[in-house]
């Protein structure tokens, strides 16, 4: 009998978010919304998420704001 089984972090993309500056490269773009979050799977369907946030990303550089 064989379980295929896994744990991992998922990124949810939720649109655009607010205008920012960013604190780490100084340009004001709009920001993308996103929702993190970790899983555990079995036969590659998600049972449990758990460690959801909520975040607002730089589309230049990558930092991530918690909303």
């Amino acid at each position: 009998m064989f379980f295929f089984f896994g744990f991992g972090s998922k990124q949810k993309d939720l649109g655009p978010g607010s205008t920012r500056t960013c604190p780490r490269c100084g340009n004001t773009t709009v920001w993308a919304r996103v929702e993190r979050y970790s899983q555990f799977t079995v036969f590659f369907v998600p049972l449990l998420r758990w460690k959801r946030q909520q975040l607002e990303v730089c589309t230049i550089c990558g930092t991530a704001v918690q909303v």
